[in-house]
């Protein structure tokens, strides 16, 4: 038996999109009740299928989650983290223009958070989201 049976699941690739308006604010959405870690926030994003882009993945989950549609991302990082259920790779995007009003599509609450407060108004935020926000502020800060 493996000594840390976590590390040896499969990696499940995950595309994430943090939207990011003129006010300088970033979405966060709150997972939905029967999903694991239910009521934390997180960026917007989800699976990527067998034989899609990583962008063809977050085109279609945040029109799916969001009701939005866009035409281009910004790669920013790629990130690895374990937790209890999943070991995920979050290839993660930043999304500066769409079309609609996000909205939550599957019940799920928004909140817009301003990028140059330490913490979000909202909690808890789940914990592969942190180090995606830190990476944001980095990289816009070199800009």
């Amino acid at each position: 038996m493996p000594d840390n049976p976590v590390a040896t699941r499969p990696i499940v690739e995950v595309a994430a999109g943090i939207l990011l308006d003129t006010q300088g604010r970033y979405l966060l959405g709150q997972r939905p009740p029967g999903k694991p870690y239910a009521g934390y926030w997180e960026i917007p994003g989800g699976k990527i299928e067998l034989g899609e882009t990583v962008f063809c993945a977050l085109q279609r989950e945040l029109q799916e989650e969001l009701g939005i549609q866009i035409e281009q991302g910004e790669e920013l990082i790629m990130l690895e983290h374990a937790y209890t259920h999943a070991h995920v790779r979050l290839h993660v995007s930043i999304i500066r223009q769409w079309h609609g009003t996000p909205q939550g599509c599957e019940g799920q609450n928004l909140s817009w958070e301003l990028l140059h407060q330490a913490k979000p108004q909202v909690s808890p935020l789940l914990p592969a989201a942190w180090p995606m926000l830190e990476h944001l502020r980095q990289y816009l800060a070199k800009q």
